[in-house]
């Protein structure tokens, strides 16, 4: 699991350092983290360009030009602004730096290697401007590789949203990775990102991602001792006359994603049977329930879905079932897998709030419902009650298409139905999809994909 800070929570820990900053220590890790990245990403001595602005990024990138300069890479600066790190810029100049200006610097993307990005730090404001823009653009028209400086210049360091930036190979970012670094869309702007340790004391934070390793930790091995009601048995109501296709995709991410038994309950049991023989139709015994994939406008919906909350086992409520809740919080055991257009509809609010602010969303859901809630997107959050938000494995963006939710429901139940909780049934479903999208590229439709997950966990495992 890897952390996600704020930019109030670093500015808080290089506050605390004291001396460390007052001194420019912190600056000083700060370039020598940067030089590194940018001496491994050259192919031999190579010839460098500087974009420094007047903050301390700009800093951080001048005195690791210093360090550049020393291993006999050839540096150039541009100065974006008038103003400009004093100490940095002296240091940069006595160790034989050059300097151009605007259109000097766009003349020399024909002859450099790489661009360092220092113009703007976390707390620049959302978009570039100026010449600045102009020259981001030039780079990426000319695909110069670009190393930002803590995050790509033009960026907000806690949103989501692509504001015009540069688009970089590498981000060398400090302490911590901020939100814009690992939250799509953004985060297709910020390339690789490589922390660099500072020595920052940071907390315990609110947002926090998956790594595939997570997944091998949390999932339920069957073992010796396993027989199909130990590994889960998943009790199914989807579909409907209109969505028959919806109630065989999300029995497939149940029977896909391991559930030992999966009983079909639902009113489209023929398509059922006829894609999946080995799914039951009779009443029995389940441990988990999935229920409002596909079911549109059903008038039974309503009276469904309060069975299963009243049960007391541990449901996955999706599609128009969310709608379908009451005003009141529904309990611990729920898991909530809505889009972005659904989330909204929930918390009353338009699909763009949520888009713009996705982590501030799905909180505000997790405390209204009191259940876990797994937003659905390019980025997937898990978000608890508590204000705790975790994020999937990402994938790539070939699972955004009709169906795919579907079968992230059912992967969610059988994980659900096997003992885990909604936390981790969400991010063992929507992370295993992900990583099966992204080891079988290309438009895959969901019922595809899915099978393919059984090939995926024995290779995550090692097997």
């Amino acid at each position: 699991m890897y952390a996600v800070y704020s930019v109030e929570e670093i500015r808080r820990a290089e506050e605390a350092t004291g001396d460390l900053l007052a001194s420019g220590a912190l600056m000083q890790r700060a370039a020598s983290g940067l030089a590194r990245v940018v001496l491994a990403e050259l192919p031999h001595g190579g010839a460098v360009l500087l974009c420094v602005g007047p903050g301390n990024n700009g800093g951080d990138a001048l005195w690791a030009g210093v360090r550049l300069l020393r291993h006999g890479v050839r540096v150039t600066a541009w100065r974006v602004a008038d103003a400009v790190h004093a100490e940095g810029w002296a240091a940069f100049e006595a160790a034989g730096g050059r300097s151009v200006d605007a259109v000097g610097a766009l003349e020399m993307l024909a002859d450099v290697d790489l661009v360092v990005d220092g113009v703007l730090g976390i707390g620049g404001r959302g978009g570039l401007r100026g010449p600045a823009s102009v020259f981001a653009r030039a780079c990426a028209d000319t695909a110069t590789p670009v190393v930002a400086v803590d995050l790509p210049s033009g960026l907000e360091g806690d949103s989501c949203r692509p504001f015009e930036s540069f688009q970089a190979t590498v981000t060398v970012t400090f302490g911590g990775r901020k939100a814009c670094q690992v939250l799509q869309p953004a985060a297709s702007r910020c390339g690789r990102v490589e922390v660099v340790d500072i020595g920052l004391e940071l907390g315990e934070p609110l947002l926090t991602g998956w790594h595939a390793a997570d997944v091998v930790a949390h999932y339920p091995w069957p073992d010796a001792a396993s027989d199909k009601y130990a590994r889960g048995a998943v009790g199914v109501d989807t579909g409907s006359a209109q969505y028959p296709g919806a109630a065989v995709l999300s029995t497939m991410g149940a029977v896909y994603g391991g559930a030992g038994f999966v009983r079909y309950l639902g009113p489209a049991r023929d398509a059922v049977v006829a894609a999946l023989p080995n799914v039951v139709t009779a009443p029995g015994q389940v441990q988990a329930w999935l229920v409002g994939c596909g079911w549109g406008q059903r008038v039974d919906g309503p009276q469904v879905l309060g069975q299963v909350l009243e049960s007391g086992l541990p449901v996955v409520v999706d599609a128009e079932a969310i709608g379908m809740l009451g005003a009141g919080p529904v309990g611990p055991g729920v898991l909530l897998t809505p889009h972005a257009g659904e989330l909204a509809a929930l918390l009353g609010v338009a699909r763009p709030e949520v888009v713009a602010d996705p982590v501030a969303a799905v909180r505000r859901a997790a405390a209204q419902t009191g259940a876990t809630v797994l937003l659905k997107g390019a980025t997937q959050y898990v978000a608890e009650p508590d204000g705790r938000v975790t994020l999937a494995v990402p994938g790539p963006a070939w699972t955004a298409q009709a169906g795919s939710g579907d079968t992230l429901a059912g992967l969610c139940a059988a994980m659900l139905a096997a003992g885990r909780t909604p936390r981790v049934a969400a991010l063992l479903g929507a992370s295993l999809q992900a990583i099966t999208a992204r080891n079988h590229p290309g438009p895959h439709p969901p019922q595809d994909l899915v099978r393919r997950v059984a090939d995926v966990l024995p290779v995550l495992r090692g097997e």
